[in-house]
Order: structure tokens, then sequence, then C-alpha cells
């Protein structure tokens, strides 16, 4: 049985293995396949392993033997699921992998964008300390978060754990489960499930932990924006689309948001003229939320799990 891997670097760039892959089949691990070596390289493979390259309908005809398609991801908007349904093609995903470091870059960008602790320490490594007048100095506004209202938008485990810990931060939280709930529900003294109009209204921080769908794309643009408060943080480790970059850009400008913490963007790599890349009080990371050895360990693990069930003859982690 041939199984390949099509994008396997971002996931392994070496420093793990695919040993509990490679024990299943004849495996080939490709670091990177584009669209044009997609038929040569797995055209006659019962089993791909996926990350981020495109299999829609045109690029599954190619694939005549295929069989199974596991995904190194949660995500599966790269693959085409009615397609595959047609040919009996299950599709797997690797669910909650990634939970708790995803949750500590919620943090690393919120924190960051609170004290510029990276800004201030290379200040002083550019000796603006040492030419200080007096014992301290900043150069940045500094927040504190206790006492704050942390709003979270999508509270599935992504969203509960970042409230867990906003709490222990000694921050109130409001959370909506999808845009266009209105639950109103007292979980604790400190959490509270609301509507999504409420929690825009009510957060001095807007943290985003939704799935990307057609309701979901353009969710944080100019109307929704305006009805935050004046000074507000706004964080994104979920997906890029569900910002509108240029509204985003054009509200970090004019102070209307108070600084935009990101680890994804719409497009990615991102193009040059992307509006966020050149927006005042803006940290971006590059999509590494997820990446942790950890993190990475378990995604391969399971990915290895999801296919030794589907050959079993069972189901686990099917997405269609």
């Amino acid at each position: 049985m041939k199984i390949v891997i099509l994008d396997a670097f971002t996931s392994n760039p070496g420093d793990l293995d695919w040993n509990g892959l490679a024990a299943q089949g004849d495996l080939t691990v490709y670091d990177r396949t584009p669209p044009e070596l997609l038929e040569r390289r797995a055209g006659d493979a019962e089993i791909v392993i996926n990350n981020k390259v495109i299999l829609d309908a045109a690029a599954l005809a190619k694939l005549p033997k295929l069989r199974y398609i596991g995904l190194l991801s949660t995500g599966y908007n790269v693959v085409d699921l009615a397609a595959a349904r047609v040919r009996n093609i299950p599709v797997t995903n690797i669910p909650a992998y990634s939970t708790n470091s995803v949750v500590q870059m919620t943090f690393a960008l919120l924190l960051a964008l609170c004290t510029r602790a990276e800004a201030h320490s290379q200040s002083v490594l550019a000796g603006d300390w040492s030419r200080a007048l007096d014992f301290c100095y900043w150069s940045f506004s500094l927040k504190e978060l206790a006492g704050k209202t942390m709003g979270l938008v999508g509270f599935g485990q992504i969203g509960q754990a970042v409230a867990a810990v906003a709490q222990a931060f000694g921050m109130n939280v409001l959370a909506c489960r999808r845009p266009g709930s209105c639950a109103e529900e007292q979980i604790a003294p400190q959490l509270r499930l609301t509507g999504f109009e409420n929690v825009l209204r009510g957060a001095d921080v807007l943290s985003l932990h939704c799935p990307l769908f057609p309701e979901t794309t353009g969710l944080i643009r100019r109307e929704t924006i305006a009805k935050m408060k004046p000074g507000a943080l706004l964080i994104n480790t979920a997906r890029g689309p569900v910002l509108n970059e240029t509204d985003v850009a054009e509200a970090l400008q004019s102070d209307h948001l108070g600084g935009l913490g990101a680890d994804v963007l719409s497009t990615e790599p991102p193009s040059p003229e992307n509006p966020l890349l050149h927006a005042p009080n803006c940290i971006i990371t590059p999509h590494i939320a997820w990446a942790t050895k950890e993190a990475r360990t378990r995604l391969i693990r399971v990915a290895a799990e999801n296919l030794a069930a589907f050959l079993r003859g069972t189901e686990k982690n099917v997405v269609n």
C-alpha cells in the first residue's frame, strides 16, 4: 500500500519522525508538492497525507487509486469533501491537538501588546537605558489585564481554555459560542455567555476562536469594529479571513483599535502590500500558534492513529 505525504515540512522539518505512518505501508515523504507535480507523485497512491495542498474535485480526479485522505490539520477546507464522499474516500482531521499551544500564543500576543517587552528589551540592548536620566523609562503605554474584560468569539475547547487563563489574570470574560447566537448564561462569577453584539461592546480585549465559515468571513469589519470600545485590543489566532484586513488597518490608523495581535492572515505567506504589515500597534507572527514541538508530536501521532483506524475498518475523526 502506497502512502504519500504531500507537504511534510511544516509539520516535521526534521526534528520528529514519521515512524507511525511508515509502519503501515510504503511511505514516501515530500516537503512540498506544487499542483503540477500532484499526479506524478501521488497518482498511484492509495493513502494521501496532506496539510495545505488543495485537493479539489479536479485534483482528486488525478488520483484514481486514492482510498483515504488524512489531514495534518484541524481545518479541512483544502479538500472538496463532497467530491471525496462521492468516491467513498474518507477525510480525517486532527482535532484539539494544539489547544494548549494556541492558548499560549493568544496570551503571548496579548502580553506583547500590553508590555512591549521585546521592544523595550531591544531598546535596552541599543543603549537607551544606559543613557537614561531616570532609573526607568517606557516607550509605550503599559496595560494591566486584571479587571479588564476579555471577549471571546467562539467557545469551543480553545475558547474555554483561553477563558480559564483570562480568569487567572483577574479578567472578566464575555463569550459567544458563535456569531448570531443570543444565548445568555452566567457560567461562573467572572464568565458569562452572551450574544455577539454584547461581546463586541463589552470587550477590552476581543479574541477570536471561531472556525472559518461563510458567516464568519469578514466578521470583524468596519461595522463591527465601530461597536467596540475605543482602544480595545484585537487578537486573532483563528483564521485570517475572519478579519477584513483593510478595515482593521484603518481602525488601527485611527486608534479606534488600540492594537492587533495576529498569528494568521488572509493570504499566507502575505503579500508585501497587506495593509496590516504597515499598520501601527500591530504584532504579527507567521502562523505558528499550532507549531510547538509538543503539538506537532501529537499531530503526527494522531495522524497515524487515524490511518490505523481506517485500515481496521473503523472510523476516527472522519469529517465527511
